[in-house]
C-alpha cells in the first residue's frame, strides 16, 4: 500500500534528510507500518534514531545540522510531544538551524469514518484548538497536512523555508486519517524547491563599506556567528588580513577567527567591564551577530561609526534590538565578504596605516596569549583553565567541541584556542540542556572526529543525561562529556549579584540554588548508557582522567563521563 505517511518518508529523502529523531506515539499508526513496510520492500528511507525524551532529539537533530549544515527531521507524538520539545525549540530557532518537526495530531473522527478514527481515550484528551500555536512563534513556516494528495509538495515547501535564510526550524502537522489515505505516487523534482539563493550587498555598500574601513584608525570587526558558515571564516580572515583590522568575538556560537591568528583579539561575554579593543575602535563592522555588546557595560566610542551586515538586520523575532549603525545592509555574510575582497584590490590602501593597525593588533593578541597562559599554571584546586590547558594537546585539530559552560562560556573558548572551522559551537540560544544530545547529533554527522561535550552541572541536568547516554550507546554515538561541577547554577548568583552587589543576596549563606548534596553525575550515564564513570576531585588526577576518557572513546567506543569539582568546599 502507498499512503501519505509513504509520501512522507519519501519526501523526507528527496529532502536530503538522512536521520529521524523520533518519539512515536497514537497517533503515528500509519508513519510505523510506513517505516516497517519500506524496510521489508528494501527502499530508503532516513534512519530512524529513537529518542525517549523529545528535547534530546531536537538537540541531536541540531546537532548534526551544526556539524554537516544539513537539516534533519524529528517526530514527535500531538501536543504533549510537541511540549516535550521544550527549550530546544528555543535553540533551533535562534540559533538558526535547519530542522524539520512533524507531530501528529489527534483524530478528528470518532465513529469509524476513515481508518484511523479514534480508538483510545487518550485522543479526546489530545485534542487541542491550536497545536501550531504552541511553537508559531519559533518556527520559519508551519503548516498542516491536510489531505495525502500533497503531502510531498507540503514537505518540500517547508524544507525551503528551513533551508532559506536566515535557516531555521518548521513545523508540520497531520492527523491520523489523513497520514492513513492511500494516495497516489507523486514525482518531485527536488531541483524546483531550492532554497533562496543568498542575498549580495549592492555596488554601492562595498564602496561605502571598504572606503570607510581603510580610512579608519581601528577598524574592527565585532562577530558572533559568522563561522556557522564554514565558508565564511577564510573569507574574513582574509578580509582583515587585507586591512590589518582586528577581530572581536561577541558571545561566539561557532568558530569564527583562528585564536592564533595575530588579528584575533578574543571574546566578550557577560564581563563586567568595558572591551578595550571594543571602546577604542573608530569604525566598527558588525556581522552576524545578535549581541555585538552590552550597551549599560561596554560599548563602542560614541563617536565611532557603526557598519551592520546580517541576512536579517533588523531582528524580526525580538522585540527590542538597535545599534546605532549609520549603515545596515541585508546580505549573507559569506557571500558579502567575499565581494569585498574580490573589490579591496580596487581601493587604495595606506601601506604604512595597514603595517601600523597589524603591529598594534599583533601586540594585544601576544599580550591576551600571555595573560591567559598564566591563568592555566595548576594550583591547589582545579580550575576551568587549568582543565582546558590539559585537554587541548589531547584533541585533534578536527575535533568538535560543544561548550555549555555557561558561567565558564569564556574559560572554556580561551583557554581550548580552537582554530579550524567547525571545531567549535555553542547552542547559539539561551535554553539550558543542548549539549548532550547536540554531542549525539554531531557524532553522527562526523563519525569519525572526536566530539566532546563540555556542561556545567546544571546543563549536564538540564540534557536529560539518561535519554542522552542510552542513545549514544544505542546508536554508536561515543563522546567524552566533561561536566564543570561548582555545586549549583552560578549564573543566577552572578545575575543577583551584578543588581545588587551590597544586598542581602550577597550576604546570605544559600540562594535555593545549590546541588548539595551533589548528584553522582557520571554514575547516571553508567547506569544508562554503560558508559565510563569518573569523578575527578583534585588537581593531580585530571591529566590521567582525560587520557583515559580519550582511551575509552576511541579504544572501547564508549562514552566517558568526567564529573570534574571544581574549586573547593565540597
Amino acid at each position: 500500500m502507498y499512503t501519505a505517511s509513504t509520501a512522507f518518508l519519501e519526501a523526507l529523502v528527496e529532502a536530503g534528510i538522512t536521520h529521524a529523531f523520533v518519539n512515536l506515539g497514537s497517533d503515528h499508526p500509519a508513519l510505523v507500518e510506513a517505516i516497517a513496510e519500506a524496510r521489508a520492500h528494501g527502499r530508503p528511507i532516513p534512519r530512524i534514531i529513537t529518542a525517549p525524551y523529545e528535547m534530546v532529539g531536537l538537540c541531536a537533530a541540531q546537532g548534526y545540522a551544526q556539524v554537516s549544515g544539513q537539516a534533519q527531521a524529528v517526530i514527535v507524538h500531538v501536543e504533549c510531544g510537541t511540549q516535550s520539545l521544550a527549550g530546544a525549540v528555543h535553540n533551533v530557532a535562534k540559533g538558526r538551524v535547519p530542522v524539520l518537526i512533524f507531530a501528529g495530531l489527534s483524530p478528528f473522527t470518532q465513529e469509524g469514518e476513515h481508518r484511523g478514527s479514534r480508538n483510545e481515550f487518550i485522543q479526546w484528551i489530545q485534542d487541542v484548538y491550536d497545536q501550531r500555536g504552541i511553537v508559531r512563534e519559533y518556527m520559519k513556516y508551519d503548516n498542516e497536512l491536510r489531505t495525502g494528495s500533497n503531502v510531498k509538495q507540503l514537505v518540500h515547501r517547508a524544507m525551503q523555508f528551513a533551508n532559506s535564510t536566515p535557516r531555521g526550524p518548521v513545523y508540520l502537522v497531520g492527523a491520523r486519517e489523513v497520514m492513513e489515505q492511500d494516495v497516489e505516487p507523486v514525482t518531485i523534482n527536488p531541483a524546483h524547491w531550492r532554497p533562496i539563493e543568498p542575498i549580495a550587498l549592492p555596488q554601492q555598500g562595498i564602496d561605502t563599506i571598504l572606503s570607510t574601513l581603510a580610512a579608519a584608525r581601528r577598524p574592527l570587526v565585532v562577530t558572533s556567528f559568522a563561522g556557522r558558515d564554514p565558508a565564511a571564516v577564510a573569507e574574513l580572515v582574509a578580509l582583515c588580513d587585507g586591512l590589518g583590522m582586528g577581530l572581536l568575538e561577541s558571545v561566539p556560537s561557532a568558530l569564527n577567527f583562528p585564536h592564533n591568528h595575530p588579528l584575533y583579539q578574543g571574546s566578550h561575554w557577560n564581563h563586567p567591564f568595558q572591551n578595550p579593543t571594543l571602546a577604542e575602535a573608530d569604525v566598527v563592522l558588525v556581522l552576524d551577530s545578535d549581541v555585538p555588546w552590552i550597551p549599560t557595560i561596554s560599548r563602542p566610542a560614541d563617536d565611532a561609526t557603526i557598519l551592520h551586515i546580517d541576512v536579517d538586520p533588523l531582528k524580526s523575532g525580538m522585540p527590542l534590538w538597535y545599534i546605532p549603525a549609520v549603515h545596515s545592509w541585508r546580505a549573507d555574510t559569506a557571500t558579502a565578504l567575499a565581494q569585498l575582497n574580490a573589490a579591496l584590490s580596487a581601493h587604495a590602501l595606506d601601506s604604512a596605516l595597514l603595517a601600523e593597525r597589524r603591529e598594534h593588533y599583533a601586540a594585544a593578541h601576544d599580550q591576551r596569549a600571555a595573560t591567559l597562559a598564566t591563568r592555566e599554571a595548576p594550583g591547589e584546586a582545579i580550575t576551568v583553565e587549568y582543565l582546558m590547558a590539559c585537554l587541548r594537546p589531547l584533541l585533534e585539530e578536527d575535533a568538535i567541541v560543544l561548550n555549555e559552560g555557561i558561567t565558564n562560556y569564556p574559560q572554556v573558548l580561551d583557554h581550548l584556542a580552537p582554530q579550524t572551522p567547525g571545531s567549535y559551537f555553542a547552542s547559539g540560544g539561551g535554553s539550558l540542556g543542548w549539549n548532550g544530545g547536540a554531542a549525539i547529533g554531531a557524532k553522527l554527522a562526523a563519525p569519525d572526529r572526536t566530539v566532546v561535550a563540555i556542561s556545567g552541572d546544571g546543563s549536564y541536568m538540564f540534557s536529560v543525561p539518561s535519554s542522552v547516554h542510552w542513545m549514544a550507546r544505542k546508536y554508536d554515538t561515543p563522546f567524552v562529556h566533561i561536566v564543570l561541577n561548582n555545586g549549583g547554577w552560578n549564573a543566577p548568583r552572578f545575575s543577583a549579584l551584578s543588581v545588587h552587589p551590597h544586598g542581602h543576596a550577597a550576604a546570605a549563606a544559600a540562594l535555593d540554588i545549590e546541588f548539595d548534596p551533589p548528584p553522582a553525575y557520571a554514575d547516571i550515564a553508567a547506569a544508562s548508557g554503560g558508559a565510563h564513570a569518573c569523578t575527578v576531585r583534585t588537581v593531580g588526577d585530571v591529566a590521567g582522567a582525560l587520557a583515559e576518557a580519550m582511551r575509552v572513546v576511541h579504544e572501547e567506543r564508549r562514552c566517558a563521563v568526567l564529573d570534574v569539582w571544581l574549586g573547593s568546599g565540597k
